[in-house]
């Protein structure tokens, strides 16, 4: 270890540096450099003009409170286009409550956002399935090596994937990821990569399991949203905490779209939120519903699967993915089955979150497919199955594990 220098000690006939006189019109000491006019107007641009805190002063005057995705945006270009787009903040917010302030969501917006998907999601793998379930695994795999030059039909996540890997701006900074998550055996990895390839997306990286459970190598890979075919992995994973909801069939042909956008579609109570009122309205009903929510219309709601760290990695996406005039290539939709005057709370909510959506359709008693359709949703995620199915004819849809299927007030079920 080197030695510590000695420190001198100062004697007592050694004094501290006189006071600077800074009363206006006094000269500065000997050896001072003088203050040029320039920087002192600067120092006056930067200093507050009055004794309040600038977000303070910035609220009066109606700016809002810029979030944390605002304040950190780049270039004044940026800057600008994000101020044109008035949905990616609340404005004229007041002072948080330690509530909404408990409700933030512990994981960052660090980009990229990753999406782990399934080999039968991402591929229409129907009939090699069969084969697996009627016949057995090595009859499967006897199957998918015949076929290994043979690219499969896209599943019902490939639009979505598709459109999501199309925001990476070439050369730029990778804003999405996407990984291979699938119980094939290694053997079988060669016609997955190549059918990726072959399709123009650009996934080199995955893992496949020979049949052990998906869900625990999901934070391995930092996996934001899974997407899959398979009951067990995508319960296991909310459970532990990652977005994931089970894919249904293809949907029908869609009319060919031009435009570049993405647009995710969520539900309101146990997917976006949390399932507290759900349950509220399954066991007392819709009478009881909407008198908790008329009490708790100013205490935010508490996050659900998908109104985490996957909700604020859409946000900041949506952020980074703004075009020339100012809209994005990103929205982000709710389509819930709330209506007034249980709205109110989830418009409160949002305000407190920091985020708000692109599009709100409170349907009540109705449909939603239609709502999905018309708003041009490429992925609609619902805890409800018979919301799913519905949607599944129209868009990709997916169901969210979570309360168990609902016995009663079927008919008029409000979230």
């Amino acid at each position: 270890m080197e030695p510590r220098p000695m420190m001198r000690r100062r004697s007592a006939t050694e004094v501290a540096p006189a006071a600077v006189d800074t009363s206006e019109g006094a000269k500065p000491p000997k050896g001072t450099p003088p203050r040029s006019a320039s920087r002192d107007s600067e120092l006056t641009k930067l200093r507050p003009s009055s004794g309040r805190k600038p977000s303070v002063a910035r609220h009066e005057r109606g700016e809002g409170v810029r979030s944390k995705g605002e304040r950190n945006a780049g270039t004044k270009g940026e800057r600008d286009l994000h101020s044109k787009s008035r949905c990616l903040g609340s404005r004229g917010r007041g002072r948080r409550t330690a509530a909404a302030s408990a409700s933030r969501p512990t994981a960052s917006a660090d980009m990229p956002l990753v999406v782990g998907v399934s080999t039968r999601a991402l591929f229409d793998l129907k009939e090699e399935h069969a084969v697996f379930v009627r016949d057995g695994e090595d009859a499967y795999s006897a199957l998918q090596r015949r076929r290994e030059a043979k690219t499969p039909r896209p599943g019902c996540a490939f639009e979505l994937v598709r459109r999501l890997l199309a925001l990476n701006p070439p050369g730029g900074p990778t804003l999405v990821e996407v990984v291979l998550l699938s119980h094939n055996s290694p053997d079988l990895a060669l016609r997955a990569f190549r059918s990726c390839e072959r399709n123009g997306l650009a996934i080199s990286e995955g893992s496949f399991t020979a049949g052990r459970p998906i869900a625990p190598i999901l934070a391995a890979w930092g996996v934001d949203l899974f997407l899959s075919k398979d009951n067990d992995d995508v319960r296991a994973a909310v459970e532990a905490g990652t977005a994931a909801a089970r894919l249904g069939p293809v949907p029908p042909a869609r009319r060919p779209e031009n435009s570049d956008a993405v647009h995710f579609a969520l539900d309101g109570d146990a997917v976006t939120f949390g399932a507290e009122s759900e349950v509220i309205f399954r066991e007392q009903g819709l009478e009881a519903f909407e008198r908790h929510e008329r009490r708790s219309a100013r205490t935010p709601l508490t996050r659900g699967p998908f109104g985490g760290a996957l909700l604020h990695k859409l946000i900041e996406l949506r952020r980074r993915c703004l075009r020339s005039d100012g809209t994005s290539r990103v929205r982000v939709s709710m389509v819930t089955a709330r209506a007034a005057p249980a709205h109110e709370r989830v418009v409160r909510t949002l305000r407190s979150w920091d985020t708000l959506f692109d599009e709100v359709h409170f349907v009540g008693h109705r449909v939603k497919a239609p709502f999905l359709a018309a708003c041009g949703a490429h992925i609609f995620f619902d805890d409800r199955k018979a919301h799913v199915e519905a949607a599944s004819r129209l868009v990709p849809a997916g169901p969210v594990p979570g309360l168990p299927s609902p016995q009663r007030h079927e008919d008029a079920k409000p979230r």
